[in-house]
């Protein structure tokens, strides 16, 4: 009987509130660079050596870059060079390696598309709670995948509400939304989710003050008051709307 084979190390990439990698259940130290590099391929799992050296080193010349990534690879730590796939042409991440910020949208983008678990469990509440991709970091790249999955996560944290308010989970309903308001306040959807469950269940109080705290921080910032279907929720919105036709 043949031995059965022995498990692959496990290692995990982490881009969600700093960077972090761990190897065998240990950290494995990077400098600048390097981190840069690790965090390009895994956010992208496969890349052309081409596109790596252009993006991360855009303000040199091709033949500079491309000795920049040389250096840069030739560098890294063991304990980060056995979790790349290198070939003439590309960079990849090794297939068992996982990547936080992967995880986080893939099943952000499983709400979003309604495939996700009918059942909202506590990992799923978990995974749409993480923090901000490399927060610290102001390279460009970093900035448009940051404000991507930021996007991301806020459609489905605004799908999560509305679902767990069908399913007749109002207190999870009132977290998804309140988590989506704290990531970004000035959105109308997730205040409307908070006013549309505390009505459901007979909460007017609750739901004036929420809708009230919304219109002056509308007014505070923007200048502005809240659209014509937030305001037709309000009772009392909708009893001066009868009155002055």
């Amino acid at each position: 009987m043949n031995p059965s084979p022995s498990p692959q190390p496990q290692s995990t990439l982490l881009l969600l509130d700093q960077f972090r990698l761990e190897t065998r259940g240990q950290p494995v130290p990077l400098c600048g660079n390097a981190q840069r590099l690790l965090a390009f391929i895994g956010l992208r799992r496969r890349v052309q050596r081409c596109v790596v050296a252009k993006t991360l080193w855009p303000h040199a010349t091709e033949a500079h870059a491309r000795g920049s990534l040389r250096t840069t690879l030739w560098k890294l730590p063991c304990g980060a060079q056995e979790l790349l796939h290198c070939t003439q042409e590309s960079l990849a991440l090794a297939e068992d390696v996982g990547v936080d910020a992967r995880t986080l949208a893939v099943t952000a983008l499983d709400v979003v598309r309604g495939r996700g678990p009918q059942s909202i469990d506590s990992l799923l509440m978990e995974l749409l709670e993480w923090g901000d991709l490399l927060p610290d970091w102001d390279d460009d790249w970093v900035v448009l995948e940051r404000e991507w999955l930021r996007r991301l996560r806020l459609h489905a944290l605004d799908t999560l509400s509305d679902r767990l308010a069908r399913q007749g989970l109002p207190a999870l309903a009132l977290e998804a939304a309140l988590a989506s308001i704290r990531i970004d306040p000035l959105r109308e959807a997730p205040h409307r989710s908070v006013v549309s469950t505390h009505l459901a269940e007979g909460n007017l109080v609750e739901a004036l003050r929420h809708y009230e705290a919304f219109r002056h921080l509308l007014r505070t910032e923007l200048g502005t008051e809240p659209s014509g279907q937030f305001r037709r929720m309000m009772p009392l919105e909708r009893r001066c709307a009868v009155r002055r036709r």
